[in-house]
């Protein structure tokens, strides 16, 4: 159950900071979650970009993991 939590948890992070980065890269202006990030356009890109990375490694390791122990 606790590697398909953290899966869960990993997947989510990482549609949050896809939707994120992609409305980020159309309007410029609408910074969504982040807009209270100092730093303008280049630190919220980059947390969101670092969130589907991280997102994806989460969500990956836990799916081996879960793969592993067979349940």
């Amino acid at each position: 159950m606790k590697h398909g939590l953290y899966q869960a948890l990993g997947m989510a992070l990482l549609v949050i900071g896809a939707q994120g980065a992609i409305r980020q890269l159309v309007d410029h202006d609408n910074a969504g979650l982040l807009g209270w990030l100092p730093g303008g356009f280049a630190a919220s890109i980059t947390v969101y970009v670092l969130a589907v990375v991280i997102g994806g490694i989460i969500a990956g390791r836990a799916h081996d993991a879960r793969k592993a122990t067979g349940s």
